[in-house]
């Protein structure tokens, strides 16, 4: 039974082996002649599909082609028509370059004739010259016979002829110039200052001797005087001003005749009260500062003397020493306020009469700066300013102008701004209520006491309050003990008596102290 299933099996697996080869034998073949077929179709349909597309590519071609002739002939065209244009264009300059000629032609034919006659005309008139010049050589000749005076001698005194007539002339002129001028520069000259001072504004109320301090109330007296007085004696001799308290309410005044001095004082009371703290060391730590900052305080002063005046450009070291001049003063009139008038006067006249209105002012404002120069020792003012001002770049004129102020100088004026500087000086000196002498030899006598006392060996500064009565010399500790110090007063004394006329008498004080001075670290 299993044998009979397996030969079935082994027979059905060989039957259809058999069976399936004879079917895709025959099956196969039937499909590829089909694919052939529809090959050759997709051939066929490729080769028309290609037919038509070369030929409509032709086609294609050939509308461009015709396309591009046209685009071509048209340019062609439009070409040809502008060759044709210029072709007109250059046969009618043509025309116009031959009508030119023709006319340059016949110009240098008629500038040929001209020529021509020109040079005929020449000839004729150098032969007429010749002529002229043998008739006035035998003229001469005949004239020389006539006279008896040679060519050279006749010319000599033809000339003296001429000269004389024009000399005198010349003298006729000069007398009626100098008529006219007689009669108008007094009046020109006047109408001169007067406009110059009408325009002048200068404001002349300055301090002389003393200066008032305003206070936030009475109680403050008390603290400036301190206990016993030490801190107002303190005060007076750090500054070498008097304080003067008394019973004006809410006030103080400080006198001294040093302006200087009494701004420092001044500045160095009102930080005190500003601060609050009033003692001894306090005090001399203040006006230690003041001093240092009093220098920018006289820049400022210069500078804005300057701005007035309307002047710049100038050195700061004469801007400087002409900030000084505001604690100076000449006859009881402010330095600076003086030199401010000068320049303003001079920088008006000069304006009047056409002249360098910068120049008569920087002159006027710089005819003083040797009075306020202490560095220069005891030169005259006038030899100082000038080397100071050729020290810094200043120029002749201004040299000339600050040289001059001194009338016996034997000194030649170089320029007319000079003579407007010593006009403009002689105006703001002789103005009524200007100077005052009276004030001047008070100030000088002021510091002459100061200069006795300073000459002592041991003396470290000296300060004359009291308008004068009194004077306080410090020393050094060191060099001059307490005996020395009562013989330094006799000294004093006795030099001040034998050197210097005063009224009534001086009291001399001489203050001798030693600190001590150390730090905790």
């Amino acid at each position: 039974m299993f044998s009979t299933v397996i030969i079935t099996l082994v027979l059905s697996l060989g039957i259809g082996f058999v069976l399936g080869w004879f079917l895709r034998q025959h099956l196969g073949q039937g499909k590829l002649a089909k694919a052939y077929q529809i090959a050759e179709k997709l051939v066929e349909e490729a080769k028309s599909e290609s037919e038509d597309l070369k030929q409509e590519k032709l086609l294609e071609a050939k509308d461009e082609m015709f396309k591009i002739k046209q685009e071509f002939e048209r340019d062609s065209k439009q070409k040809l028509s502008e060759i044709h244009r210029l072709e007109k264009q250059l046969s009618h300059r043509e025309l116009n370059l031959d009508r030119k000629v023709d006319i340059l032609n016949k110009k240098a034919q008629q500038l040929s004739v001209l020529s021509k006659e020109i040079y005929a005309k020449e000839e004729f008139f150098r032969k007429k010259d010749q002529e002229l010049q043998k008739l006035i050589e035998e003229e001469n000749l005949r004239l020389q016979r006539i006279s008896g005076l040679t060519k050279e001698q006749a010319k000599k005194l033809q000339m003296q002829n001429i000269l004389a007539q024009a000399q005198q002339e010349a003298a006729h002129d000069v007398r009626e110039i100098r008529e006219q001028a007689k009669q108008t520069a007094n009046r020109e000259a006047k109408e001169l200052i007067l406009q110059a001072l009408q325009r002048c504004a200068i404001d002349q109320v300055v301090e002389t001797t003393v200066s008032v301090l305003n206070l936030p109330d009475d109680d403050m007296k008390g603290r400036i005087i301190g206990r016993e007085g030490r801190n107002i004696r303190s005060f007076e001799s750090a500054t070498g001003v008097e304080v003067l308290i008394d019973d004006t309410p809410q006030s103080v005044v400080l006198s001294g005749f040093d302006p200087l001095r009494r701004e420092i004082a001044k500045l160095a009371l009102n930080k005190l009260i500003t601060d609050g703290r009033i003692h001894p060391g306090r005090i001399e730590e203040i006006v230690a500062k003041t001093r240092e900052e009093i220098n920018e305080r006289i820049l400022e002063l210069g500078e804005q003397a300057l701005l007035d005046v309307g002047l710049h450009g100038i050195h700061n070291e004469l801007v400087r020493i002409l900030g000084k001049q505001y604690f100076r003063t000449t006859y009881g009139q402010n330095l600076l306020q003086h030199s401010k008038e000068v320049a303003i006067l001079a920088g008006e006249m000069a304006a009047q009469l056409g002249l360098d209105i910068t120049l008569s002012k920087r002159a006027g404002v710089l005819h003083d700066i040797g009075r306020t120069a202490e560095e220069y020792g005891d030169a005259p003012p006038h030899e100082v300013g000038v080397e100071i001002a050729k020290k810094y770049g200043e120029g002749p004129i201004v040299q000339n102008a600050i040289e001059v102020q001194v009338l016996t100088n034997d000194v030649d004026i170089i320029s007319p701004i000079t003579v407007l500087v010593q006009i403009a000086d002689a105006i703001s000196v002789s103005r009524p209520g200007a100077q005052k002498e009276m004030l001047d030899s008070y100030l000088n006598r002021m510091s002459k006491l100061e200069e006795i006392t300073n000459s002592f060996t041991g003396v470290l500064n000296s300060y004359a309050i009291q308008a004068g009565r009194e004077i306080r010399v410090i020393v050094e500790h060191n060099v001059i003990d307490d005996v020395q110090a009562q013989l330094l007063t006799d000294n004093i004394c006795k030099k001040v008596h034998e050197e210097l006329e005063y009224p009534g008498q001086i009291k001399v004080i001489v203050i001798r102290e030693y600190r001590a001075i150390d730090y905790a670290k």
